[in-house]
């Protein structure tokens, strides 16, 4: 750890990366996003990436599945599927 980083007089924001990832981790997203507002998405995939994704994987019989693997919900995957075939 960085000796002459005084963890007790962080910002919050700060500490609590500071435990989630380390001090190293931190000190670079520091480095690189200081003076930025971050917005981080609710889900991790991208939507349009998703649909083609469950487009691909999708088997008639995994939805609950695609359901748990890209963190959306089950109505939006069924409605992918369900727009797809309409085609």
């Amino acid at each position: 750890m960085d000796k002459s980083i005084t963890e007790e007089a962080l910002q919050p924001v700060y500490k609590e990366f500071t435990e989630l990832i380390g001090m190293e981790a931190m000190l670079k997203i520091f480095n690189y996003y200081r003076g930025s507002q971050l917005l981080l998405p609710a889900h991790l995939y991208d939507r349009i990436a998703v649909r083609t994704q469950i487009l691909k994987q999708y088997n008639g019989h995994n939805e609950a599945e695609l359901v748990r693997k890209y963190g959306y919900s089950q109505r939006w995957v069924a409605k992918v599927v369900k727009d797809e075939t309409k085609l």
